[in-house]
């Protein structure tokens, strides 16, 4: 009875460790949003906003609308990734709201990082509302990563 067990509990244990991996590979992608969906996109930009300052949020508009009209929206993937004190610009009462919900119905995606909003939410006792067409991240930087190993090149205004 004892080999029984024996056998049985290294069983389990190398049952666990070849599962690990996947475990932690599943857990790792749940953090990532999959990418844009546009097949016919021949440029993938990623725009870091980590600064709370108005003119740099407005640059951050600015860039992407540009894009837009430089290239056919269909022929281009941008996706803004708000994190730190950049994620003033998504917030339900952010004076630019109309310009990023312009942009989203354009096919920009704005990402928040919910790091940054559980952090304002510890320190401040209330989460933040952000615009409910924003896209939830948990990291970041992370998002930036990910975009960035899948051929998206980061642009820092």
């Amino acid at each position: 009875m004892t080999r029984a067990r024996t056998f049985g509990a290294m069983l389990l244990a190398l049952l666990v460790w070849t599962a690990m991996p996947l475990v932690l590979s599943e857990k790792a992608w749940a953090q990532q949003v999959p990418l844009q969906d546009k097949p016919f996109a021949e440029h993938k930009i990623v725009l870091q906003l980590s600064d709370g300052d108005a003119r740099k949020q407005a640059l951050v508009l600015s860039v992407a609308n540009n894009l837009l009209k430089f290239y056919d929206p269909d022929k281009v993937a941008i996706e803004v990734v708000a994190f730190g004190p950049g994620i003033d610009l998504l917030l339900a009462g952010s004076e630019r709201r109309k310009q990023v919900e312009s942009l989203i119905a354009q096919g920009v995606r704005f990402d928040i990082c919910l790091n940054t909003l559980d952090t304002i939410e510890r320190e401040t006792g209330k989460r933040p509302d952000f615009i409910p067409s924003a896209t939830p991240v948990q990291v970041g930087v992370g998002q930036i990563l990910f975009l960035a190993e899948n051929g998206y090149t980061v642009v820092r205004p």
